[in-house]
């Protein structure tokens, strides 16, 4: 079921049929570098991760992470959405796209997108969002998003710090 619709993307919740999608997408290297090891190594890991992540974040809070798809094909390029941490007071964006699909700005407007549906039908005065620092193209579309940087934040896992960027939405 389609939730979100942009110019070029769908963006639906993800289900059972997405495992062999989030299995390829989180163990790319750049999920790796950039997010980290969820521990997918098969398609009911994968399965699991949906169920435990995404969907379980819709139920609790309403938001969570879509599945990215362009609509000219049904193709699966990526998550995009909103997650809610413990650590944290408000909501944070998140995205990732297999990196074949990087550079066509899929990333950004599937964002446009999220941050839009944050505020309204939502309610959400305020998003987060997380980078580990290295990822410069991440912490590039934060800022074109209309996000600064705030604090390096320490996270629970006991991680290297992450920088920690907010953004107001609009009334």
């Amino acid at each position: 079921m389609t939730e979100l619709v942009t110019a070029r993307l769908s963006l639906r919740r993800p289900g059972d049929a997405d495992a062999g999608f989030v299995h390829e997408l989180v163990n790319q290297p750049s999920w790796l570098r950039h997010i980290g090891d969820k521990q997918v190594r098969s398609l009911d890991d994968a399965r699991r991760y949906i169920a435990e992540g995404p969907l379980a974040t819709f139920a609790r809070f309403g938001f969570g992470l879509y599945c990215v798809e362009r609509r000219s094909d049904g193709l699966p390029l990526g998550l995009c959405g909103l997650v809610k941490r413990d650590y944290l007071p408000e909501p944070d964006i998140g995205f990732a796209f297999l990196d074949r699909h990087c550079g066509q700005g899929y990333a950004a407007e599937s964002a446009v997108a999220v941050l839009g549906h944050a505020a309204h039908p939502c309610g959400l005065a305020r998003v987060g969002a997380i980078v580990a620092p290295a990822n410069l193209r991440s912490m590039h579309l934060l800022e074109k998003l209309g996000f600064a940087f705030e604090r390096w934040l320490e996270v629970p896992d006991g991680t290297a710090p992450l920088r920690f960027y907010g953004r107001a939405l609009g009334g």
